[in-house]
């Protein structure tokens, strides 16, 4: 059965971005400083060829389906329409611009989160959905349709930017199902409770 995962590097202090996120600088200042722990190159590739990076890399494209916010969605430009080969739902009360008619894998979702994590769990079928984006994964929490988080927890303090649980209708338990410390970062999965 299909689990709906949220994927996400964080700061110490619950940051996802940094300051100036927006569309012409994608993630704001130092957004990279996230995601060093994969071990990227330059040009956003994978350098790395073994280690935790490469398993977590493996693991977000082994998943069936993404969902992911307008925002977060719009800023990376729908994933250029492929985001490892499998569709993308992008939960949204206004239509899509014109542009993502480009992309066959794009599928805007005009009546809901619940609906839009039930279309991309059936197009992900048995393999897991990935999550992205801060307001999508705070609005998947509400409806409760979001099963997991995998959070990599960075040993950095931001002091600004995108917070991931910025606002949050009531409290939501977790369940810690494991845990891996290394020197540049803390991945830690958790399982929603019901």
């Amino acid at each position: 059965m299909s689990a709906s995962v949220l994927y996400m590097s964080m700061s110490l202090d619950g940051y996802i971005a940094g300051p100036n996120d927006e569309p012409g600088n994608p993630g704001g200042d130092d957004f990279m400083r996230l995601h060093d722990w994969y071990g990227f190159g330059p040009d956003g590739t994978s350098v790395q060829e073994s280690g935790l990076g490469r398993q977590f890399f493996d693991e977000i494209h082994a998943t069936g389906a993404v969902l992911v916010g307008r925002r977060t969605a719009e800023q990376v430009d729908h994933y250029g329409g492929d985001h490892h080969g499998v569709p993308i739902f992008v939960p949204s009360h206004r239509p899509p611009a014109p542009s993502v008619a480009n992309y066959p894998l794009v599928t805007y979702v005009s009546d809901g989160i619940a609906s839009a994590m039930a279309k991309a769990k059936a197009a992900a079928a048995d393999r897991n959905v990935l999550v992205h984006g801060a307001y999508t994964a705070q609005r998947a929490l509400e409806a409760d349709v979001l099963d997991e988080l995998q959070i990599h927890q960075i040993p950095v303090l931001f002091g600004g930017g995108r917070r991931l649980f910025e606002v949050l209708p009531s409290r939501v338990e977790l369940e810690i199902v494991r845990v891996i410390d290394t020197p540049e970062a803390t991945h830690i999965h958790y399982r929603v409770r019901r």
